[in-house]
């Protein structure tokens, strides 16, 4: 058995809608109840009001469930048998129902029409009548228009004309705006940074164009000096990212039609996120383009690298490996353990760190000079500079005169000491020393003294003088040359060779140049490591005899900076066993733009970290060329 349900509800322009149902079953339950299946939404209605059976007959037989009553052809009734061919119109609330037999399926039919407004106690009216300000405010067309136009002017119109007010400021170096809400402002999408937090009301500082993206050039506007393109073909670094895929592409290609093209400074110095300090740049980020940048850039020199612990090339320090005209020439080389350097000194660290050798025993000899200690040690010659960062050139006169004595004559309690550094100047002062005086004069030619007899005697005499005189100067060159060959002054720490001017001798000292940065592609900072013993890192100090070892560590090995650092992910060697592992990421080492200085990284007081801002200027500066 079935029953037809055909509920009619009615447009604005009066026009009905009739939405037929069936419904199986051998009863039809009328109520409020969304269950039911004549659903009629009033509350003077019970959640199950009247149950409909059909006999077998097919008459219709309905009767109340509860204690309310309903109409019958306009009688209120609790019980009725209905003759559906007949048809007849039930009454609930609201709600007329009229019930039929269908002329085609000879169904019993019950048609449901709202006749009449729904009470106020009724649950739509509660809903959609009751609590709506239909009546006092503007129809929904007029209120969304004037929203519309109220979000236009508010958000649109309104910062336009701010921006345009203000725009000629933009064009002027210290020119800021005044201190108050601009109306522009409701475009940010975000509070700026710490860095540019003084910006906050200036949005035409970086926003130079209504409707174009920060350009690179507004950046390099304020950062003149610590900004820099990380290549100077952007397209090449573009390349060495990769070609993005999928929708990645797509949202390229949409950014750049809309001038937001790739590469900018904001690809990567993201602002209107938050009042912070900017973050350390993530390994990920060096990684995407350095990890299997071969493969896209075919021709470039820089090896790939993605993790310091396991993908990443060894070292090249920059060593001396020459010298052009007296000047010491730099070039880049593949880290070995026997790589050598040749910086023009006779030095030695095995035989000045030895503790049983005839320097440890002078050091023992000289406590007011060493502080009492039984050897040297690495810092009574290398004095950190005033960051901590590198060390201090070695000077003659401050680490080695007080045990490599340069002077040759002695007047009273007054030493005469020859120049350092100045070959000349030590030729001038050792020829004019013995030029000062002559040879003591015969006691035969004093008047006084006893003499053989005869003017024969007296002239021979006299010869001799003369010629002792004459010959005298020649040992000023003797000096020279003592002081300039194997066992004299010079060359026992120099290296010295033929070739000179006559000013020098004839000799020629070569200039000592000391490398200030091995590593001048990557940040190496002594201060986080002063409480490591020099020879962690530098092993081989205390056993090398060779003037020309290079004891910088390199990446792998004994002292090697794997010994202790890991990736950045803290990922563990497979190579060595790591004791206290530090994460190390690119950053640390790295800098995008700051190739001389520290790697920029966010501190709590970066005003006192004078290691990321430091410079070498305390330094002596030597005429470097470049292989």
């Amino acid at each position: 058995m079935s029953f037809l349900v055909r509920q009619i509800a009615l447009k604005s322009s009066g026009e009905e809608i009739v939405r037929p149902s069936t419904i199986d079953g051998t009863e039809l339950v009328i109520g409020r109840d969304a269950a039911s299946g004549i659903h009629l939404p009033d509350l003077a209605v019970d959640p199950r009001h009247a149950r409909i059976k059909q006999a077998a007959d097919g008459s219709l037989t309905i009767a109340s469930i509860g204690e309310l009553a309903f109409d019958v052809n306009g009688r209120s009734a609790t019980q009725a048998t209905l003759d559906p061919v007949v048809g007849a119109e039930l009454g609930f609330g609201g709600h007329r129902i009229t019930v039929s037999r269908d002329s085609e399926t000879g169904l019993p039919t019950f048609t449901v029409r709202r006749v009449e407004a729904v009470s106020d106690s009724a649950e739509d009216k509660d809903i959609t009548t009751a609590y709506t300000l239909k009546g006092l405010l503007p129809g929904k067309r007029m209120s969304a228009w004037s929203f519309a136009v109220l979000v236009l002017i508010t958000f649109l119109a309104f910062p336009i004309y701010s921006y345009v007010t203000y725009k000629p400021l933009a064009m002027q170096e210290k020119a800021r705006r005044p201190d108050s809400f601009h109306a522009d402002q409701t475009w940010s999408s975000g509070p700026l940074s710490v860095a540019h937090k003084n910006l906050g009301s200036d949005c035409q500082a970086c926003h130079t164009q209504a409707f174009v993206a920060v350009t690179d050039n507004a950046c390099l506007t304020c950062h003149t000096k610590d900004a820099h393109n990380h290549i100077a073909d952007k397209s090449r670094l573009l390349k060495a990212r990769g070609e993005p895929a999928g929708m990645a592409a797509i949202q390229r290609a949409v950014a750049t039609a809309f001038n937001r093209p790739a590469g900018r400074c904001v690809d990567c110095h993201t602002e209107h996120e938050g009042e912070g300090a900017m973050p350390a740049t993530q390994q990920q980020f060096c990684a995407d383009c350095h990890n299997g940048m071969k493969g896209r850039l075919p021709d470039t020199k820089i090896a790939d690298a993605a993790d310091f612990g396991t993908a990443h090339p060894q070292f090249k320090p920059m060593i001396i490996s020459g010298m052009d005209a007296g000047k010491p020439l730099f070039t880049r080389a593949n880290w070995t353990p026997t790589l050598q350097e040749n910086n023009g000194l006779k030095f030695t660290h095995g035989q000045h760190l030895s503790k049983t050798n005839g320097i440890a025993q002078m050091v023992r000899r000289m406590p007011g000079q060493f502080s009492g200690n039984e050897a040297l040690d690495c810092k009574d010659c290398h004095q950190a500079d005033s960051t901590g960062t590198r060390f201090k050139p070695v000077e003659m006169e401050d680490s080695c005169q007080s045990c490599h004595s340069l002077s040759f004559d002695q007047i009273g309690g007054t030493f005469r000491t020859l120049r350092h550094g100045k070959p000349e100047q030590v030729v001038a002062d050792l020829r004019s020393f013995y030029r000062g005086g002559a040879p003591a004069r015969p006691a035969n030619l004093s008047g006084l003294a006893r003499r053989v007899p005869g003017d024969a005697a007296l002239r021979s005499t006299a010869a001799d003088y003369a010629r002792a005189v004459r010959f005298y100067p020649t040992r000023a060159e003797q000096a020279v040359a003592q002081v300039f060959s194997n066992g004299g002054m010079c060359y026992d720490c120099h290296t010295v060779t033929r070739g000179g001017t006559v000013a020098s001798g004839g000799f020629a000292v070569q200039q000592v140049a000391q490398t200030s940065r091995y590593y001048q592609k990557g940040w190496f900072d002594h201060k986080p490591h002063n409480k490591s013993d020099c020879a962690d890192c530098h092993t081989q100090a205390g056993t090398s005899n060779k003037a020309t070892d290079l004891l910088v560590p390199g990446i792998d090995g004994k002292g090697g900076c794997r010994t202790c650092h890991v990736g950045g992910d803290g990922a563990k060697l497979t190579t060595a066993s790591v004791k206290d592992p530090v994460d190390s990421s690119c950053a640390m080492c790295h800098s995008y733009h700051m190739d001389a200085g520290a790697p920029w990284a966010p501190t709590k007081d970066r005003k006192k970290d004078v290691a990321l801002t430091v410079a070498v200027a305390d330094r002596p500066r030597l005429p470097v060329k470049l292989h």
